[in-house]
């Protein structure tokens, strides 16, 4: 598909969050309702904000924030296959970033997407890079 986006955890927060940047992340999410484009996210990558929200709010909001990400028009990788597996570690060993980032960031070059993310401290230094395409909200 054309136009392939893949959503980061602080990018999907962010838009759920109503903070900076959500309405980039908003546009994009209805670009993909009308599929003018696809946007992916890792089921890791959602399991950081489920979290996240869990250990500040609870289980119930953690459920219902969930229950809302299911139903936003992103399409959710659910495998981690070799070359991802074997691009996120080689991301990971170099960068020093979390495991969860190595992989929204593999899946990103592997997709020839760009990355929607706010996490500026993480991955400043890698867009410098050019290795990867940012699409920075704020």
């Amino acid at each position: 598909m054309k136009n392939p986006y893949v959503l980061d955890a602080c990018g999907l927060i962010a838009f759920l969050s109503d903070e900076e940047g959500s309405g980039k992340v908003e546009s994009l999410l209805k670009k993909a309702e009308k599929l003018e484009c696809v946007v992916y996210m890792h089921q890791i990558n959602i399991l950081e904000v489920y979290y996240g929200i869990y250990r500040e709010d609870g289980r119930e909001k953690a459920d219902e924030v969930y229950d809302k990400i299911l139903n936003l028009p992103v399409t959710i990788i659910e495998k981690l296959d070799a070359t991802v597996i074997k691009e996120a570690g080689r991301l990971k060993a170099v960068h020093k970033i979390s495991l969860a980032d190595s992989i929204a960031l593999a899946e990103t070059k592997i997709r020839k997407a760009l990355i929607v993310t706010c996490d500026h401290h993480e991955f400043d230094v890698i867009e410098k890079n050019k290795e990867l395409k940012f699409y920075w909200i704020r």
